[in-house]
């Protein structure tokens, strides 16, 4: 009973080391995750904003027209700037959720002062739900495609 015990025993720890060991990719790039700020699994922190229906219900069309102009071209100014890795309008939905921002931040309190660089937040036309969000390091590799794979845009 007893060698059956320790025949079991050393099994188990046998089976724990090898459950923990670390899987090592063959094709890490030491380089490309600094430069991302990738932790050592790949990943890092960012805050996701979900962009909604705001509270002011009275601007006239000009003054909407004119924040949602200023909105665009802050995202673009927010790209160069390296703050803003992905954003996009979400589909009808019965919760005003209007779109959404992933910010190349962990900090809340910068996410707020980066949306406060919004015409159309500012304006009260969008109001945001932010929270932190933990995803891919490399999610900004996808901005280097995404402007050779669109053809024509309004």
């Amino acid at each position: 009973m007893k060698k059956i015990t320790l025949l079991l025993l050393l099994l188990s720890v046998g089976l724990l080391v090898n459950a923990q060991e670390k899987k090592i990719n063959p094709n890490y790039d030491e380089a490309l995750a600094k430069k991302y700020g990738a932790e050592e699994n790949g990943m890092k922190m960012y805050v996701l904003v979900i962009l909604k229906t705001g509270t002011n219900t009275t601007a006239t069309k000009v003054e909407t027209d004119s924040a949602f102009a200023g909105h665009m071209a802050n995202m673009g100014r927010l790209v160069k700037l390296n703050k803003l890795i992905v954003a996009g309008p979400l589909g009808k939905n019965d919760k005003t959720y209007r779109g959404i921002f992933i910010l190349n931040t962990k900090s809340l309190d910068e996410a707020k002062e980066i949306l406060a660089t919004d015409p159309a937040v500012k304006a009260k036309l969008l109001d945001a739900d932010i929270m932190n969000w933990y995803g891919s390091a490399a999610l900004a590799e996808y901005l280097k495609a995404e402007d050779k794979i669109w053809k024509a845009r309004n």
